[in-house]
C-alpha cells in the first residue's frame, strides 16, 4: 500500500511483543504491537508523516494547522519538522506536560484551549483560514487512516494468522485503518475497537448504528477524550468491526502496571485500553490467536507513578 511504502525508512516498524505469563491468564496466544516504541512514542506519526508528505510545494510553504490533546500533536510536529514544514498546534491547557513540552521541542507553536468551553476544531479551522495554512485532523482524513492502518497491516504481515484484534479508539482514525488493513489480509477477523468507559461514544454510536455525541469524558486517558466519533471513521468502523468494547479507568491501570511489571513497556492510559479490555476478560477470547496494538507510551513520569501505584485512588 502506498501509505506503507512512504513510512518506510522514516517510522520504526515497532517489534511484536509475546508473553506466556499473559497467554496463561487469558487462555489465548497473544501478539502486542508496541506502538509506544514508534517515533515520538505513539502511533500517530505515522498518518502525519503520511498526510504531511502529500503536501506540494506550496502546500508545504503555508504550514500546517493541527489539534490534539497531545500525541497527534507530537505527531504532526515531528512529521512537519522532517518534512521542513512549519506547524501550529492547538492543545488543551490540561494536556500532559510532557506531551507539551514534545511537541514544543520538536518545533511547532502551541496555542492553548480549554477543553471544556471552547471548540478546538473552530480554533484549529479559523487559524488555517487565517494563515492559509493546511488543516491536519487527527482522524478524519483518507490520508491519516491510511497511515495508521499501517500499524495492522505490519502486525499481520508478522502474524498473519490472527483470529482477534483489538484496537484503542478515539476518534477513529487507528480502529478504522487497522480494520481496513486486517479484514483485507485476514477475512473473518473479528476487530475490535476500545475505548475508556467514561467515554462511550464510539460504543454507544455502533450500537444505535449513527453518530451519538457526549459531554467531554472524564477519563484518566487523555488521549481518548472524544466525544463523538469521526464522520468518516464511523462508517467505516460500522461495516468492518465485530464490536465497541469499554475499559474502566481502574482496568486501565492494572493494564499499565501488567505492562511495566510483565513486559517492562510503559505505556500510557490511552494505549493501554485493548489490554486492559483483553486483561479484563470484556471479549472472549479463549483459544484464539489475539493481536493487541499498544497504541502510545506518552505519559509523565509523575502521573505514571501514581498510575501503576497498586490500590491508588485515580482520576481523570
Amino acid at each position: 500500500m502506498a501509505a506503507a511504502a512512504r513510512l518506510r525508512g522514516v517510522a520504526h516498524r515497532t517489534p511484536v511483543v509475546t508473553s506466556r505469563t499473559l497467554d496463561a491468564r487469558v487462555g489465548a496466544r497473544v501478539f502486542l504491537k508496541c506502538e509506544n516504541l514508534q517515533r515520538m512514542g505513539a502511533f500517530k506519526f505515522r498518518g502525519a508523516y503520511n498526510r504531511i508528505a502529500q503536501l506540494d510545494a506550496a502546500e508545504r510553504a503555508r504550514g500546517v494547522v493541527a489539534f490534539s490533546s497531545g500525541n497527534h500533536a507530537q505527531g504532526v510536529a515531528l512529521a512537519a519538522q522532517l518534512l521542513g514544514v512549519f506547524a501550529t498546534i492547538v492543545m488543551p491547557e490540561d494536556a500532559p506536560a510532557s506531551k507539551l513540552a514534545a511537541t514544543r521541542e520538536y518545533g511547532a507553536e502551541v496555542i492553548l484551549y480549554d477543553r471544556n468551553t471552547m471548540n478546538r476544531g473552530a480554533i484549529a479551522e479559523r487559524l488555517a483560514a487565517e494563515r492559509g495554512a493546511v488543516l491536519v485532523p487527527p482522524y478524519d482524513d483518507t490520508a491519516i487512516v491510511a497511515g495508521q492502518g499501517t500499524v495492522a497491516l505490519e502486525l499481520l504481515e508478522d502474524v498473519p494468522d490472527l483470529d482477534v484484534l483489538l484496537v484503542c479508539t478515539g476518534g477513529g482514525g487507528l480502529l478504522a485503518g487497522s480494520a481496513l488493513a486486517a479484514t483485507a489480509l485476514r477475512p473473518g477477523i473479528a476487530v475490535f475497537g476500545v475505548e475508556p468507559a467514561a467515554g462511550d461514544d464510539f460504543a454507544q454510536s455502533f450500537a444505535r448504528g449513527e453518530r451519538v455525541e457526549i459531554p467531554v469524558p472524564d477519563t484518566i486517558a487523555d488521549g481518548q477524550r472524544t466525544t463523538s466519533p469521526g464522520e468518516l471513521t464511523f462508517p467505516i468502523v460500522k461495516r468492518l468491526c465485530a464490536g465497541i468494547v469499554t475499559a474502566r479507568d481502574e482496568d486501565l491501570c492494572e493494564a499499565m502496571r501488567f505492562a511495566f511489571e510483565r513486559l517492562k513497556l510503559v505505556v500510557e492510559p490511552s494505549g493501554a485500553c485493548a489490554l486492559a479490555a483483553l486483561l479484563a476478560g470484556t471479549v472472549g477470547v479463549a483459544g484464539s490467536r489475539v493481536g493487541v496494538i499498544l497504541s502510545g507510551g506518552n505519559v509523565d513520569a509523575e502521573r505514571y507513578a501514581e498510575f501503576i501505584a497498586p490500590k491508588a485512588v485515580h482520576s481523570g
